[in-house]
């Protein structure tokens, strides 16, 4: 048995079996992403967005605890949910905490989300 362990810690660090060996494994993967046409192969653009938080972490006073690490990550989230969206984030977060103690129906919650906030209505 051990030298069975050997030959398949062997084979994992040959490329032509490692390739193999992931094609198989995310092969239904693979086929989702050619299928839906507009995924982008990478998550660039999300390693991107998050880096200067990824960053700052350390800087960060809230995140030594999970509570403060999950209030970071949505704020976080809130901000380049924002940006995608065409928002300035400091405008939008600001109409948001100032409106939502108003907030009393799922429409007015949902009139706070980025998509929905026309530039007139941050002013």
């Amino acid at each position: 048995a051990p030298e069975k362990n050997r030959e398949q810690r062997i084979r994992l660090q040959l490329p032509a079996w490692n390739v193999g060996l992931m094609r198989r494994l995310h092969w239904t993967r693979l086929e989702r992403y050619i299928e839906a046409g507009f995924l982008p192969i990478d998550n660039n653009a999300a390693e991107r967005a998050i880096r200067p938080f990824a960053i700052g972490r350390k800087a960060c006073l809230f995140s030594d605890t999970p509570k403060g690490a999950t209030a970071s990550a949505q704020i976080y989230s809130m901000v380049e949910t924002a940006k995608l969206n065409g928002q300035e984030p400091y405008t939008w977060l600001r109409h948001v905490l100032e409106r939502l103690p108003h907030a009393a129906s799922v429409e007015d919650y949902e009139a706070l989300l980025p998509w929905n906030c026309s530039p007139e209505m941050l002013r």
